[in-house]
């Protein structure tokens, strides 16, 4: 495995285009923002842990770049400060939460910990919420879960940024699932990906950067494929996974969101596909969740499970390489490897990012810091 100090040099970052700063100023700020905003400190904290969490793993495109958009939620009046979140039906392994609008990651956070205590009692626990908004990157939920050493898995819908199968402009959510799994050494294996070819926010980081995207992401509003971040953004719309029609697959990428968002909005009472709003209004969103806590020791003793699962790992990593590749990954490996690396160096924001929390900041009225 690379050395955690060496892993940013695999994936170096133009020195011009961004500055480091320290995760726990950063946390520190963002916290500072939403509690300013009358936002009870403790969901507050939670909010900025999820969203440096994103940048100290190198999803940039869900980290404090997006702080903005929250914020106008909340100015805007769509996004509750103090939701009265309520569970709606509740059983033994089960419960249906109402997030009364609030925050997506204050909501999302606490409902995950409720299915945990079900999965220590019942072995399993299952959640639907509705009335939620953007909740970060779904993975933080997930690996909530390995602190008990259980399987977690998340999922939400998104507002329509996605072109179906077939369909010209945007349609469906990238609707991002994730699952982690606990392993004997670290890291635990840990998928959190869209079910587009990537997330929005990715255009947007391209868009910022100044360079075109690959080709095959997205298309225009006549339906032709586009690398231009701008165009995409503005009346574009991203593929599902699979790309453009149905011989490399984009239907099953398409497929996937579907369920997602039977499972997160038809399910929950939430909106979904078209109904789904931004976060930032002007009405509530009404984004919808799933999750899934599973107690490992229902099927077997945990010992065991981690074992098969470092013989699991092993057998990934050690197949035969291809030609052009210089290692194989095993999914959560690099971004544990880059948070590794960033809490020690610092965060790379980007300076166009760093415009925009210093505008954040002269709105709300708290000190910024960088």
């Amino acid at each position: 495995m690379v050395f955690v100090e060496e892993f940013e040099k695999v994936k170096p970052l133009p020195a011009k285009d961004y500055v480091r700063v320290s995760h726990y100023e950063l946390k520190r700020f963002v916290s500072e923002v939403f509690i300013k905003l009358d936002v009870p400190v403790s969901d507050a904290k939670i909010v900025a842990d999820n969203l440096v969490s994103a940048d100290l793993k190198g999803i940039e495109s869900h980290g404090v770049a997006r702080l903005k958009r929250y914020i106008d939620g909340i100015l805007n009046g769509v996004v509750k400060t103090k939701p009265k979140i309520r569970i709606i039906r509740e059983g033994p392994v089960h419960v249906l939460v109402d997030g009364d609008y609030g925050l997506g990651q204050v909501v999302a956070y606490k409902v995950m910990q409720k299915i945990i205590e079900k999965a220590e009692k019942n072995f399993f626990g299952v959640a639907a919420v509705k009335k939620s908004n953007h909740f970060g990157i779904a993975g933080y939920y997930a690996e909530l879960a390995l602190k008990k050493d259980f399987i977690g898995v998340a999922m939400t819908n998104s507002r329509p940024l996605v072109a179906h199968t077939g369909a010209l402009g945007r349609s469906i959510g990238t609707n991002p699932l994730a699952f982690a799994a606990p392993t004997r050494k670290e890291p635990p294996f840990l998928l959190d990906m869209a079910t587009s070819i990537v997330p929005m926010g990715k255009i947007e980081t391209y868009s910022r950067k100044g360079e075109k995207t690959p080709q095959g992401l997205a298309i225009d509003e006549e339906g032709k494929v586009t690398t231009d971040p701008g165009t995409i953004m503005e009346k574009g719309a991203l593929l599902p996974l699979g790309g453009l029609g149905e011989k490399l697959g984009g239907h099953k990428g398409y497929g996937l969101s579907v369920m997602i968002d039977v499972l997160s909005g038809v399910l929950s009472g939430a909106n979904w596909g078209l109904k789904v709003g931004p976060t930032q209004g002007p009405k509530p969103s009404n984004v919808g969740h799933f999750f899934a806590a599973l107690n490992i020791e229902a099927f077997m003793p945990l010992n065991e499970f981690k074992d098969r699962m470092e013989q699991f790992k092993e057998e990934l990593k050690s197949a035969k390489l291809h030609p052009e590749f210089e290692r194989i990954w095993v999914h959560g490996e690099k971004s544990w490897l880059t948070r590794k690396t960033r809490e020690k160096i610092g965060v790379p924001v980007y300076k166009k990012t760093m415009k925009v929390l210093k505008e954040v900041s002269e709105i709300v009225g708290v000190e910024f810091p960088f």
